[in-house]
């Protein structure tokens, strides 16, 4: 056993922060806690200890954030229990998330959380929600600009338009709406409300191409109303649709490959493949836990395994991998931008180019083989740090785009560089699907050390703003009980079943 680093943790029974030990066995890295009143834990960390090491060259002080400048809360109990965001949080919001109800038009099998099954209603007031999104545009020095509506099923509010349009108008230049698609599929009319209120993205929630595999995720088979997604965004006009997987061993870890070929013949609408291995909860055994666990290394595996390596494991970079080329051109624009300082260990990305055929097949080759992506990230880094000592000139952007093999792709990059604009960047978003998994983190392999450096937050109505794991593994219940109403009262109130739109 080769111990790789201390940290803390929480006891999943009793959620007390305790000690944890990251270590490797037989070319995995495991963690080890142990809680003086309910013994010891063990977990995965990481399935593969070479990637752990790799993606470990990013975690250095110059992709560390240093946080907010006007923090919501004191340090006073210590992280997590602090979060709020606290003076000890390392990254600022790069993504807000607000839930906008609990309730939901499904009844998933692996959810525990919406209000059939919680008793209650959670479902902020549209002004309340305001309040929320006020809060995010405050932080400094980056005013939140990318904001997620989440639930519970978004779509059962019949105000949720209004809210993407507020949310326009606060600033906000990135607007997505979370969704199981099943209403967007039926109704293309409020589809088409969202997208004139200004709605960015749709994350569409996409566990498969097969409709078996719905069966055992959600309960029954509602790959139809995925299909109508699509059909209906191009009838909009519609170009921006995530389909986001909540991957689950021994249930679509072998879809990944026809997932993402979906994607490609669909990349005229949509831009991204976002991929969520499933997280745990309450006891389970350590080699329970080794058969179930899917973490980052395992995703990447699947991909190279059952793309027959056309996406290889090497094709993916960690999650703060932009770090230099948004701090460059920060400098360059003398404009602060956001700086996606997330620890390295939380997720990988990579993106693809994608030739549709005239037969309908597809091509796919990944940016990495036409883009030196470690030289483009390592000159960004020079660049930078010759400008702000006036020195600039030893090397020029010119060179710096010397590492893009592809003329298309250079002018893209280059655009971004030249306008440093939103629209620039939208133009190359558009011209790639973005293949990428985030591990969010549950009670057993919590860390505090990536806990820290979130960039993923809730806002949530008590005027704090939470990280995204911290939120769901221990403040969510606290939060929503504080401001629901029991599922009878909403139901007398409003006339409507929970699963109704409202």
């Amino acid at each position: 056993m080769k111990i790789v680093k201390e940290s803390k943790s929480l006891c999943p029974v009793c959620q007390k922060v305790i000690p944890m030990t990251v270590y490797e066995e037989d070319g995995v890295i495991w963690l080890k806690k142990e809680c003086p009143v309910h013994g010891v834990f063990e977990d995965v960390y990481w399935g593969d200890a070479k990637l752990y090491y790799w993606f470990a060259e990013w975690d250095q002080e110059k992709y560390v954030g240093t946080g907010l400048e006007n923090p919501r809360t004191k340090v006073e109990k210590g992280c997590p229990f602090d979060c709020g965001l606290c003076p000890n949080h390392k990254t600022y919001t790069i993504l807000g998330i607000i839930d906008v109800t609990n309730r939901c038009n499904l009844r998933c099998p692996i959810c525990f959380a919406h209000a059939g099954a919680s008793g209650y209603v959670y479902e902020p007031s549209f002004e309340q929600i305001v309040e929320m999104m006020k809060n995010l545009r405050a932080n400094r020095p980056w005013p939140c600009n990318a904001l997620q509506f989440s639930g519970g099923e978004p779509t059962l509010r019949n105000d949720l338009p209004e809210l993407v349009a507020e949310a326009k108008k606060l600033g906000f230049k990135w607007v997505c709406v979370d969704t199981n698609g099943i209403r967007v599929a039926e109704d293309i009319e409020y589809f088409k409300a969202l997208d004139d209120a200004g709605m960015s993205s749709l994350y569409l929630q996409f566990d498969s191409t097969r409709p078996e595999v719905y069966i055992k995720t959600r309960g029954r088979d509602i790959f139809k109303y995925k299909l109508k997604v699509i059909e209906n965004a191009r009838k909009l006009g519609f170009d921006s649709i995530v389909l986001v997987v909540t991957l689950a061993k021994g249930v679509n870890d072998q879809d990944m490959w026809d997932i993402i070929k979906f994607a490609a013949k669909n990349s005229d609408v949509i831009r991204c493949v976002n991929v969520q291995p499933i997280s745990f909860a309450g006891r389970a055994k350590r080699e329970e836990l080794k058969k179930m666990r899917i973490t980052i290394p395992d995703f990447m595996k699947l991909v190279e395994e059952q793309s027959e390596g056309v996406v290889k494991v090497e094709d993916f970079r960690p999650v703060n991998w932009p770090v230099p080329f948004a701090k460059m051109v920060g400098v360059l624009k003398n404009k602060h931008y956001p700086l996606f300082t997330a620890h390295p260990h939380c997720g990988s990305a990579t993106f693809i180019l994608v030739d549709r055929k005239e037969n309908g097949e597809v091509e796919i080759t990944p940016i990495t083989r036409v883009v030196d992506v470690d030289k483009l990230a390592e000159d960004c880094w020079k660049i930078a740090e010759e400008y702000k000592k006036g020195i600039l000139g030893k090397l020029s952007i010119v060179k710096l785009l010397r590492h893009i093999k592809s003329k298309v792709i250079r002018q893209l990059i280059a655009d971004v560089i030249k306008y440093g604009s939103y629209k620039a960047l939208g133009k190359f978003m558009r011209s790639i699907v973005m293949i990428g998994c985030m591990h969010f983190m549950d009670v057993w392999n919590f860390d505090l050390q990536r806990v820290e450096r979130c960039c993923i937050h809730y806002a949530v109505p008590d005027g704090r703003i939470i990280s995204f794991c911290t939120y769901n593994s221990i403040h969510r219940p606290r939060v929503e009980k504080k401001f629901a109403i029991p599922v009878e009262e909403w139901e007398k109130k409003t006339g409507k079943k929970v699963d109704e739109y409202a």
